[in-house]
């Protein structure tokens, strides 16, 4: 069978690292195991950064090293935030992409990388190297890619301006992120539609937040903009803490598998990811 051309990145380390109470190791160990059997592209597993700004995904490696890759073609992705944990992520052969969020507001970069976007795109530069040097492949995510809450100038076009420096450092994929929830179908489609043919050579992902009754229209716009790279979690749980409604939590990947036409479409294996959603449900309730 011919698989759909859809890459679905499946993200527990977003839903999992703002959770209020800690996830035992064995639990998440189990649960990414049934991912892996489900058949994502990729999946989002854990991330090097201090444990003190994330104190769920301290034990990210102990759960890598019980995870059964054997038999799986879904590659792992672990988030970085600095050029020590991209040396640390880069030290393990099971994983095949480093993961940075590059935001695009002064104000977010610095709460969430303790840095300035002029000191980011150096830690770009840096982590590219060591991406190339270890042979794994940097996806640079632009966060903040749709607006942000801090009245800070936004622009279809300062997007525009950092992806072509993204591009010009070798960078070849990209996924722009609605870090708070404020894409629309317009932002959307303006964005995709001017960088995917302007730039073939980058794979361009979506990273979409949303409310539920919001979730298909986005699906649409950035699908029928080019885009073939989504992000999502099981049940839509996670989101930014900065979002001011609760509700705004990733694009859930239950609606994604029903936009592109049910999990046989997707090649996507149906026993395991239905358990993988009973045990999602037991896991964030």
């Amino acid at each position: 069978m011919t698989s759909f051309p859809i890459k679905l990145i499946e993200c527990p380390r977003d839903a999992m690292q703002g959770w209020p109470t800690f996830i035992p190791t064995e639990t998440k160990v189990s649960y990414l195991n049934k991912l892996l059997e489900v058949g994502f592209d990729t999946l989002d597993f854990g991330s090097f950064v201090s444990p003190k700004a994330i104190p769920q995904l301290r034990d990210t490696r102990e759960v890598l090293e019980g995870l059964r890759l054997d038999g799986t073609s879904t590659k792992l992705l672990s988030i970085i935030a600095n050029v020590r944990g991209a040396e640390e992520a880069a030290a393990f052969d099971e994983i095949s992409f480093l993961g940075f969020p590059f935001s695009i507001s002064q104000e977010f970069q610095r709460r969430n990388t303790n840095s300035t976007i002029e000191e980011s795109l150096v830690r770009v530069e840096e982590i590219q190297e060591i991406c190339i040097r270890s042979r794994k492949e940097l996806v640079v995510y632009i966060s903040m890619g749709f607006g942000n809450p801090y009245g800070e100038e936004w622009s279809p076009e300062i997007v525009i301006h950092w992806v072509k420096k993204m591009d010009a450092m070798g960078i070849r994929t990209i996924a722009l992120s609605d870090t708070i929830g404020v894409s629309n179908p317009d932002n959307i489609k303006y964005l995709f539609s001017k960088l995917i043919p302007a730039i073939p050579e980058v794979e361009f992902g979506a990273h979409l937040h949303s409310l539920p009754q919001t979730r298909e229209e986005k699906i649409r716009a950035a699908f029928e903009s080019g885009c073939r790279r989504f992000d999502a979690a099981l049940n839509g749980i996670g989101g930014c803490p900065m979002a001011d409604d609760d509700l705004v939590g990733n694009l859930a990947t239950e609606s994604l598998i029903g936009y592109f036409g049910g999990l046989e479409r997707l090649n996507l294996n149906e026993s395991a990811y239905k358990e993988a959603l009973v045990m999602a449900n037991e896991i964030f309730h």
